[in-house]
């Protein structure tokens, strides 16, 4: 049985066109010894750039793309080939997560790795594609996907715990996950409309990180009866 997680309207992307020119922007680039426009946005470099960016409370984040792609592929739902992952970002691109991904655990290095996937297309070894991005929207995403459920998790859902979405996704043939890889906020309604359900799993503000763990370990226990 498959399962497909997506992280959604992830807060990942390269500098965009409109601050490639500012001087934090430029600097961090320079220590870099990168074109600016080939480095990821990172408020954490980049906060004063970024201040009147649109939905620049959503962006600047990858890290919260590396801690949960860190989660997901480091499991044995992964490891038996029963779990497929994709990263849909804010500007409409589709990372697609291949078979037996071994991501780096420095965030540096992930970074890295996120700079040549955005500026190559794909990542290979051994002729095997392990990552690969496209221009690619949520609905079309859905639409490649073909899931039989999509279950949208978001602390405005039905407080109904991981357990429930576990065992969901036990009796659906091809039910996806959706998780929000943003800071802060929630779905934009166009996604929200996609989802069949919305799944809260605490009453807390829980990270993307701490969602996808504490989802995926109940759904291995369903699936693989792993404790």
């Amino acid at each position: 049985m498959m399962s497909t997680l997506i992280i959604a309207e992830a807060s990942l992307e390269l500098v965009p066109e409109e601050i490639v020119q500012h001087s934090a922007v430029r600097a961090h680039a320079r220590r870099l010894g990168k074109e600016p426009r080939s480095i990821l946005l990172d408020r954490s470099y980049h906060h004063a750039a970024m201040l009147n960016l649109k939905d620049a409370h959503r962006r600047g984040r990858p890290d919260i793309v590396h801690l949960s792609l860190l989660e997901a592929t480091s499991i044995p739902l992964y490891y038996n080939d029963m779990l497929r992952i994709y990263v849909h970002t804010l500007a409409d691109k589709v990372i697609v997560i291949g078979r037996g991904v071994r991501l780096p655990k420095n965030y540096s290095r992930f970074v890295g790795l996120m700079e040549d996937l955005f500026a190559k297309g794909r990542i290979e070894s051994a002729g095997h594609t392990l990552l690969s991005v496209e221009g690619m929207d949520f609905d079309s995403l859905l639409a490649m996907i073909r899931p039989s459920m999509v279950i949208g998790l978001s602390r405005s859902g039905d407080m109904l715990g991981a357990e429930h979405v576990a065992s969901t996704i036990k009796d659906a043939s091809n039910a996806c996950i959706v998780v929000g890889g943003f800071p802060k906020g929630t779905f934009s309604a166009h996604v929200r409309e996609r989802f069949d359900r919305t799944v809260a799993i605490s009453r807390y503000s829980l990270e993307a990180h701490v969602v996808v763990a504490r989802v995926l370990y109940e759904v291995e226990k369903a699936l693989l009866g792993i404790c």
